[in-house]
This record gives structure tokens, C-alpha cells and sequence, in this order.
């Protein structure tokens, strides 16, 4: 086992390397970690083909090469904060790992949303022309009350739902909502008297 020296506040002391690190893609990573740009790149081009293989079969060929360019940008980032432990593909791989798991979670959500809009969506339209002018009553309302209206009127989200996907508080998306409904009234008061 080597030792590394680090210092802190006037403090020398050791962190026990394993030998791990001296494998060549885990000596890039430190080399990068350190700041060598040239070793940034050949720590990339050691791993990748690992990465990718993984991403495809975690999730599928189509998606593998912007989920490793996703794991990557998120190991770079991390990257400072890789000590050597273990072989950087363990590591990199434990990262490649929870980019897939975060990509099917988004996947799942984004179908669970488009279940609930078919579901809520009328089979058949009665009258086209009330459609119409209803589109058009939304259209004139402003984008931000727009769509706090569309999510939870009509697409039948929660508040707090609603609020996540704008990423704004919860009572923003209700004061939202309300002047979305009082424009509404007064707007299909105006269409009505024309």
C-alpha cells in the first residue's frame, strides 16, 4: 500500500492508497483529479468503451452514447473527489450505473404523464368549434397562467405537481390557477357578447 501526503491547516498527514491505483486508467484519473488536462483525455478514451458497453445494456444501444457523455460530464465533475480506493472504473462504472437508474426513472415518469393525459383526453369531440374557442380563451391567457391551468384543470395534476414542473411554490401555481380562471370567465364574457 502507498501512502499519499496531504496537508491542511498545517497538518501533514497520510491516505493509504490501495494498489488500485496502479492500474493505468486509475493513474489517469489522479493525473486528471490533479489537474493534467492531457491525462483529463486519456483517462476518457481508457473507459469509455467500459461505459458504453454498460449504458447499452443497462438501458439500450440507441440511448448509450448520450448516457455516457452524461456519466463522463458527471465523473469530470466528481472527479476531485476520487481518492483512489478502488480502480476508476469501479468507480466510473457505480456512476454509469446511477445515470442509467436516473434516465429509466425520468423514462417512467414521462410515461406514467402520457398514460394520464390519454387517459383524461376525450375520445371524441361533440363540438370542434367549442374546442376551438377554448384554445383560443387558453391561448390569450399569459404562458405562466397558461400552464399552471392546462396542469392542474386539464391535465388533472396535483398542486404540487404542477409546482415541480414549473419549479415554483406551491401557492404561486393556486394564485397562478386563480387569475388564469378569473381571465377565463371574463375573456369567454367578451367572446359571448360579440
Amino acid at each position: 500500500m502507498a501512502a499519499s501526503p496531504h496537508t491542511a491547516f498545517g497538518c501533514v498527514w497520510f491516505t493509504f492508497v490501495e494498489p488500485a491505483a496502479e492500474d493505468e486508467a486509475t493513474c489517469f484519473a489522479l493525473a486528471a483529479r490533479d489537474g493534467d488536462p492531457i491525462a483529463v483525455a486519456a483517462f476518457v478514451r481508457a473507459t469509455q468503451s467500459d461505459v458504453w458497453r454498460l449504458c447499452a445494456a443497462l438501458v439500450d444501444a440507441q440511448s448509450a452514447d448520450d448516457l455516457t457523455q452524461e456519466c463522463f460530464l458527471r465523473a469530470l465533475k466528481a472527479l476531485p473527489e476520487f481518492a483512489g480506493r478502488s480502480t476508476v472504473r469501479t468507480w466510473l462504472l457505480g456512476i454509469a450505473r446511477r445515470t442509467c437508474a436516473d434516465h429509466i426513472r425520468s423514462l417512467t415518469r414521462r410515461r406514467r404523464l402520457d398514460r394520464r393525459l390519454k387517459a383524461s383526453a376525450p375520445v371524441e369531440i361533440a363540438n370542434p368549434d367549442g374546442l376551438l374557442a377554448v384554445t383560443d380563451l387558453l391561448n390569450r391567457l399569459p404562458a405562466d397562467r397558461r400552464a399552471a391551468f392546462v396542469l392542474t384543470q386539464l391535465v388533472g395534476l396535483s398542486y404540487a405537481e404542477a409546482a415541480a414542473i414549473e419549479k415554483v411554490a406551491v401557492g404561486t401555481i393556486r394564485s397562478r390557477v386563480a387569475r388564469a380562471r378569473t381571465e377565463l370567465v371574463a375573456l369567454w364574457g367578451q367572446s359571448t357578447t360579440v
